[in-house]
């Protein structure tokens, strides 16, 4: 008889993939903050399926990985919807690319959550200039919240990600969260939202009783300014939901640019991180015990590979 698996790299897939079950079962649903990284091609990918006349495809391979994907992880994020707002047709599209049972986790666009345009060239003459629409409820319905509505039950959540606030921001939490909470208010239930700060001085009561007041969840995230994941889990009432949301980016101190160079293009761990390792595992552990639905996305520029990440914090 052939064995069943016949490469170390298939043997890895389907071993995480055995892994994760169980915890999906339990409402712990794990994934990457994406999925189109050649770098996991001989470790999630199976090369000969992006094969075309004989070539690897990337093409193809961008156009039907999630597929493979979803056959280990039941959640991935969508930081692409960040910078855009995705027409119908690309979403049907998109969600006609992978199983049902895979679970999205969505960043709303920016165009919502940015009060003031980086000073980038890729803003063009919009760059360093107030954002009329910040916190617009009437355009993050429009053009975000109805063309998702048909897909609503594949969706985890919906995120609301705030960027550290430099010298156009807040000067304090209380400005913040004026502005925030009629957006909040008005959120349709359709969904399950939670908002990711990057402002560490945000990280306040008065924040965090106000996603409490409509189950709105705080994000723990691992990200260079903010406070470690362990803190952020020990901070008085930081469960603010029926539903937890996790996404670990970037080892606390390091810049997003400094991870890119030293963990392109994500083939393997390189900097293992024990103290995130250590939050998520608690961070799971409280959400079997709470009978709580959990979803939480790995990015490979925390350790260098999302998926060897997700193996060593499920191993124990």
């Amino acid at each position: 008889m052939l064995p069943l698996f016949d490469n170390p790299e298939e043997g890895f897939k389907h071993r995480l993939a055995e892994k994760l079950k169980p915890l999906t079962a339990e409402g712990v649903y794990l994934g990457g903050s994406s999925w189109k990284y050649e770098g996991w091609l001989d470790q999630i990918y199976t090369r000969d399926r992006y094969v075309t006349r004989g070539r690897f495809s990337q093409k193809r391979f961008e156009q039907e990985c999630l597929a493979e994907y979803a056959e280990v992880f039941p959640a991935v994020g969508g930081d692409f919807s960040f910078y855009q707002f995705p027409t119908e047709t690309f979403w049907r599209k998109l969600f006609q690319s992978a199983p049902p049972h895979l679970r999205f986790g969505l960043k709303v666009p920016e165009e919502i959550t940015v009060r003031s345009w980086p000073g980038h060239p890729r803003y063009g003459p919009r760059a360093g200039t107030h954002n009329e629409n910040f916190l617009s409820f009437e355009m993050l319905k429009a053009a975000f919240l109805m063309p998702l509505l048909e897909f609503k039950d594949r969706i985890g959540v919906l995120m609301f990600e705030f960027g550290a606030s430099g010298p156009r921001g807040y000067a304090e939490a209380s400005g913040f969260l004026e502005d925030l909470a009629p957006l909040l208010e008005r959120l349709p239930d359709d969904f399950r939202y939670a908002v990711e700060i990057r402002s560490p001085e945000f990280l306040t009561p008065g924040y965090l009783n106000l996603l409490r007041r409509r189950n709105i969840a705080h994000v723990f995230n691992a990200w260079t300014r903010m406070p470690i994941l362990s803190e952020q889990i020990e901070t008085p009432g930081a469960f603010t939901a029926d539903f937890t949301v996790v996404r670990a980016l970037l080892r606390h101190g390091r810049n997003y640019e400094q991870a890119v160079e030293m963990f392109s293009p994500y083939t393997e761990v390189k900097d293992p991180n024990p103290e995130v390792r250590s939050a998520l595992r608690k961070l799971i552990r409280h959400s079997r015990e709470h009978h709580r639905t959990a979803y939480i996305f790995v990015n490979n520029r925390l350790e260098g590979n999302a998926p060897q990440t997700i193996e060593a914090i499920v191993a124990e």
